[in-house]
């Protein structure tokens, strides 16, 4: 991705400098309400597992770019819990006892992290629920995709698909996990599309902590089960798609289409080598650097309105493209999001010449 490290704004340089003398002030207390506190502030950064590739690949280093750019003297406190309810609740415990001034959290367990919300509420401390929402305990902001949006575009343009193609047969239905509560929205979306779709869902399954080896698993029971009647499979997200499509390759059985979302580097492979028939693209970028822009706004005191509400708490929900083998070039590699080199690896290379990727 493109320009991940922007330069320093001029602002938050003089910012930075004004506030040198208030170094200290910035390591005590939980209020964000004087600029000195503002210009050397710690902000959290606590991401839910690395099963999906993209936090650690994507989401940290372009919010601490963007943090950096907008105040160089504050710094940014990561943490990864690894798919760990209780690992992520002692990493915001541990970001509170720093003295951070505001918190970004993707929750591993939306229930349970509202705890942690009402702990940062409770030292005056902000924080900002990051691609997951958090429906128990109203955080102070929300940023993220529209995660219903989405279930219903993947879920729209594979039957979309399989109705232009006279496809026969059933649909599975692979959901995200089941303490995930934006998990949860995209499961909504793809049922407005499945349910109407005039296909029948043969099954459908929430998946343990978006483990693609537990899709993989269930999927492959659904093919012995459903012999020679699965259409296609609505896939929650990338790593779940591997999984299925893996389960198929495994039976020895054609792979149907199958959707995705993230928009990762095998994905992408998988689109372009024709075993997996679509993904979601979230410029991460744009959504990071907003999470960012909110924190730091948190940071100096102030409170930045959302531009709509869900789960009571104010929003800003931004809208996605769906990829398909048709538009992958323009819309992953033409607009800097993946570079060619990554995705046409010796294995892809005469794929990616069919597509006109080079």
């Amino acid at each position: 991705m493109k320009n991940f490290y922007m330069r320093i704004m001029t602002a938050a340089a003089v910012t930075a400098v004004a506030g040198a003398a208030l170094t200290g002030c910035a390591e005590q207390g939980s209020s964000a309400s004087s600029t000195g506190d503002s210009a050397s502030a710690k902000i959290a950064f606590l991401m839910p597992d690395i099963a999906s590739t993209r936090y650690e690949l994507f989401d940290k280093p372009l919010f601490e770019a963007k943090i950096k750019e907008l105040c160089s003297g504050c710094s940014v406190i990561y943490s990864n819990a690894n798919a760990s309810a209780a690992k992520q609740q002692e990493q915001a415990n541990s970001a509170l006892a720093q003295g951070v001034k505001a918190i970004v959290i993707d929750p591993v367990d939306s229930a349970a992290a509202a705890t942690i919300v009402n702990s940062a509420k409770a030292q005056n401390v902000p924080i900002i629920a990051y691609d997951r929402p958090i429906p128990d305990a109203a955080a102070d902001y929300y940023v993220s995709f529209d995660n219903e949006k989405i279930g219903a575009m993947i879920g729209q343009s594979l039957v979309d698909h399989l109705q232009s193609t006279n496809a026969q047969g059933g649909l599975l239905q692979v959901n995200g996990s089941p303490t995930d509560a934006a998990a949860g929205l995209i499961k909504k979306g793809i049922h407005s599309a499945v349910d109407t779709s005039g296909f029948d869902l043969l099954a459908e399954f929430d998946t343990p902590g978006w483990e693609p080896t537990k899709a993989q698993d269930w999927v492959g029971g659904q093919i012995t089960q459903f012999s020679g009647k699965i259409a296609g499979v609505v896939a929650a997200n990338d790593g779940t798609a591997g999984g299925t499509i893996a389960a198929f390759k495994a039976a020895g059985t054609q792979v149907p289409p199958v959707t995705g979302n993230d928009a990762e580097l095998a994905a992408a492979q998988r689109i372009i080598a024709g075993d997996q028939y679509n993904t979601i693209s979230k410029p991460i970028k744009t959504v990071a650097e907003a999470a960012a822009q909110i924190a730091y706004s948190f940071a100096k005191g102030e409170k930045p309105t959302g531009k709509t509400t869900l789960f009571n708490t104010p929003s800003e929900l931004f809208v996605p493209t769906v990829v398909t083998s048709k538009n992958l070039k323009e819309a992953l590699v033409d607009s800097g999001i993946m570079k060619a080199s990554e995705l046409c690896t010796p294995t892809y290379a005469a794929a990616c010449a069919t597509a006109g990727i080079r």
